[in-house]
């Protein structure tokens, strides 16, 4: 990259300034990119292997609510399912990783899941909803990590540009 400039000692000074900045920012920068990285990697371990966790737990629930579903007339699935004994509430709060301000989701379970009389239920029903409401903790932290490492590659990606950008100007 040419630039035009005067030959004169005050530019030389200024060029020298220029230079000097954009060296030390491309090395926080690149201190910057490496951190992200350092920081991205364990969450993909972490997020390989709750997702393994949660998907291997839906299968058993899916699994024991179509065992329900066989044993149960479906009007009597309706009727049972129809007022949710368990509330949930949904929380969100934000933490900064290198600079990326990421979401924290948490839930807060009030009541009882079983809010429907046995009589015309079986306990597939129950063991169904039992696991997917022990599921359901495993789940958001895995919606959570995920959109982490989303927002954390979409910064790596960011500054993986500039450093680049500055490593050609150089």
């Amino acid at each position: 990259m040419r630039l035009s400039v005067s030959p004169t000692r005050m530019e030389l000074l200024r060029l020298k300034k220029r230079i000097l900045l954009a060296q030390r920012g491309h090395r926080l920068l690149k201190d910057k990119q490496d951190e992200l990285i350092r920081q991205f990697m364990p969450l993909v371990k972490e997020v390989i292997g709750l997702r393994k966790k949660v998907e291997e737990g839906l299968k058993k629930a899916f699994q024991s609510f179509v065992t329900a579903r066989m044993l149960i007339p479906p009007e009597f699935i309706e009727e049972a399912l129809m007022w949710p004994g368990e509330r949930i509430t949904f929380e969100v709060s934000y933490k900064y990783i290198v600079g990326v301000k990421v979401p924290e989701y948490r839930i807060k379970k009030e009541g009882d899941i079983h809010n429907y009389g046995l009589a015309t239920t079986s306990s597939e029903l129950d063991i169904a909803l039992k696991a997917y409401s022990d599921l359901l903790p495993s789940l958001v932290k895995l919606a959570s990590l995920e959109k982490t490492l989303e927002l954390l590659a979409a910064e790596i990606e960011r500054t993986r540009r500039r450093v680049n950008a500055l490593e050609y100007i150089f």
